[in-house]
């Protein structure tokens, strides 16, 4: 008795240094626990159906486990009460199907109201198109000609350790999926190479990234800010690298926004035909490599031995241009290396071929244009 009251002491004197450490109060403790409200009109659906039912389960829990209490202390042997013997009690046996069965009837209909509301995806304001990658994601806002990649800023000093970590390690991204207040934004949710899943807790909204198929879901709320996610389906070597970063703007700042990218795809288009230099593609091509490519290979070229081949002195990097521009456009069957057709603009990867062709000492000297790369995927 002594050791199970012992035992007990410990375990809530445990319980208090957890609430109140690092001055966390019990207040806030309380809400880590719960489940979190969202800013969005579906995660305010899913908190309230979570809500009702864990006070349904509550009130059952008590009512139950009180009964029970009671029988047992009321009925115990010391009293002298002895024990019925009885059963197929026809009162007691429609008693607990009938009652049972009419708090599933009251549960479902809260329940099935959430659901429609969650899985109501008609008229949306705004159509963006979220295509999971091998490790990163691909926004495109439907009708409006803008479309970027958005992948992990954390370095890869701060991931192997070579750097301190900074203050958003794995939670940054080079550019984030940004909408407006108060538009009903639809996600249609697919994959390009394994399965994926786009999850925003604040949102509610996770949704698998499937090849092939389309998945919807749809987010609107009137609270700006930044809201982070994750991958949360196991998708390959680099899952831990896939954050999802949203920024909710005010109507008008987001249109500025849209209006800036618009003109920045309009630009783009006068660059493709533009004569790069040397130094301009190696300055752009060592950011897109840190980016895109180090990753695997590392940021000297030298790969990973065993898994991930090496870049400096290599065949491809040092054989002809249109080769080492194929293997980036159609990716390698059977390897980790993946096409960056879609994820890599002409240009982007013209700086990064002339940069992998002229760094770490290979030194071919020849310089491949964004041109080339559009005559590239125009002949096949």
């Amino acid at each position: 008795m002594l050791k199970r009251a012992k035992a007990l002491f410990l375990g809530l004197l445990s319980l208090a240094s957890l609430l109140f450490a690092g001055g966390v109060s019990a207040e806030s403790a309380t809400r880590q626990l719960n489940m979190p409200q969202g800013v969005t009109e579906v995660s305010q659906a899913a908190y309230d159906i979570h809500m009702i039912m864990i006070w349904i389960c509550t009130v059952i829990g008590v009512l139950v486990f009180g009964f029970m209490f009671y029988i047992m202390y009321a009925h115990r042997k010391s009293r002298g009460v002895t024990a019925e013997h009885f059963h197929e009690n026809l009162l007691v046996e429609v008693l607990w199907t009938v009652i049972p069965a009419l708090i599933l009837i009251v549960m479902a209909v809260p329940a099935t109201t959430a659901l429609l509301k969650v899985y109501d995806t008609e008229n949306p304001d705004i159509d963006i198109k979220v295509t999971g990658y091998q490790w990163k994601w691909q926004y495109e806002y439907i009708g409006e000609g803008v479309k970027f990649m958005s992948e992990l800023r954390t370095s890869q000093d701060e991931i192997y350790g070579r750097e301190p970590k900074g203050e958003h390690y794995l939670r940054e991204v080079t550019q984030p999926l940004v909408i407006p207040t108060n538009k009903k934004v639809r996600f249609l949710i697919t994959g390009n190479d394994v399965i994926h899943s786009w999850w925003v807790p604040d949102f509610g909204v996770k949704r698998d990234a499937v090849p092939g198929l389309f998945t919807a879901a749809w987010a609107k709320t009137d609270q700006p800010g930044t809201y982070v996610g994750e991958c949360t389906e196991l998708c390959g070597s680099g899952h831990a690298f896939m954050p999802v970063v949203v920024e909710v703007k005010e109507e008008a700042e987001y249109d500025a926004w849209l209006a800036g990218k618009k003109e920045e795809a309009a630009g783009y288009a006068s660059t493709i035909g533009k004569q790069w230099t040397f130094d301009e593609l190696m300055v752009k091509g060592e950011e897109v490599y840190g980016r895109s490519c180090a990753g695997c290979h590392q940021t000297n070229g030298e790969g990973i031995p065993g898994v991930f081949p090496a870049l400096k002195d290599s065949p491809i990097a040092l054989g002809p241009p249109a080769g080492h521009i194929g293997i980036l456009i159609n990716g390698v069957a059977g390897t980790s290396m993946q096409s960056f057709a879609e994820q890599l603009s002409e240009v982007e990867i013209a700086a990064v071929v002339h940069y992998e062709r002229n760094a770490w000492g290979n030194d071919v000297g020849d310089i491949v244009q964004p041109i080339d790369v559009l005559n590239f995927k125009q002949s096949q």
